[in-house]
């Protein structure tokens, strides 16, 4: 399967290299990359922040073919550590490649899924050892699901195809519980500002997240600010 390479095409009033690289220096990462699959324009494709002769080796090799990163997380809703992967040959082949250029076997996949039946998958590297790695990843997790579902959503809306889809129709409450979450406040803390029940918030919550086509609330919160429905504060 062939690779589009995003970086090479015109994204106005957007650098989509500058956007990982930011989000590396914000969370203390090395790398990161995107992958996109649309299934209505039947196209792969990404954009990284490796170094160029990595991206060349691992397309002229068909890495993105094989990659068990990208595989595990097309077939999971949750993040994908590349530890679990570390036995599978594909996986030791792929970073021995990738280590002489002075990439990590220490990262792992977001992966996302939109509205529309599109989906993406985020990855992001650190070379550190395993007990750091845990720590870090706890601390910027939810920050990198934001990214992702960002980055995601810009890709998608930025194809002419996708371009003509409606925005998902969020009822009242399900956008002010969104936004209430946005905000910084627990499902517990809404409830109480919205005199309701702890559960009623999350059955809205959960409606949200589906008609948002997201896999967690951080997903959906991202993306209903960059759809506009909520506001970031």
């Amino acid at each position: 399967m062939s690779v589009i390479d995003l970086s090479k095409l015109p994204f106005p009033e957007n650098d989509l290299k500058s956007f990982l690289d930011q989000v590396c220096e914000a969370n203390e990462l090395d790398y990161a990359a995107y992958a996109g699959i649309n299934p209505i324009a039947q196209t792969v494709h990404g954009f990284v922040n490796y170094p160029d002769e990595w991206q060349t080796l691992y397309v002229d090799q068909g890495f993105q073919n094989r990659d068990p990163a990208l595989l595990a997380a097309s077939r999971s809703i949750a993040p994908v550590d590349w530890q679990r992967l570390r036995g599978e040959q594909s996986f030791k082949s792929i970073f021995r490649a990738a280590h002489d250029f002075g990439i990590s076997e220490q990262g792992m996949t977001i992966p996302v899924r939109g509205p529309y039946g599109d989906m993406g998958m985020f990855s992001v590297t650190r070379d550190c050892p395993d007990e750091e790695w845990r720590l870090l990843k706890r601390k910027v997790l939810g920050e990198l699901q934001t990214a992702a579902v960002h980055l995601h959503d810009h890709v998608i809306s930025s194809q002419a195809l996708t371009r003509v889809l409606h925005h998902p129709a969020l009822s009242k409450r399900e956008i002010e519980i969104l936004q209430w979450i946005a905000a910084g406040k627990t499902q517990q803390d809404v409830a109480d500002i919205l005199t309701i029940s702890n559960r009623t918030v999350e059955v809205h919550l959960r409606s949200g997240r589906s008609k948002l086509g997201a896999l967690t609330t951080s997903q959906a919160v991202g993306r209903a600010i960059g759809l506009g429905l909520i506001h970031p504060l």
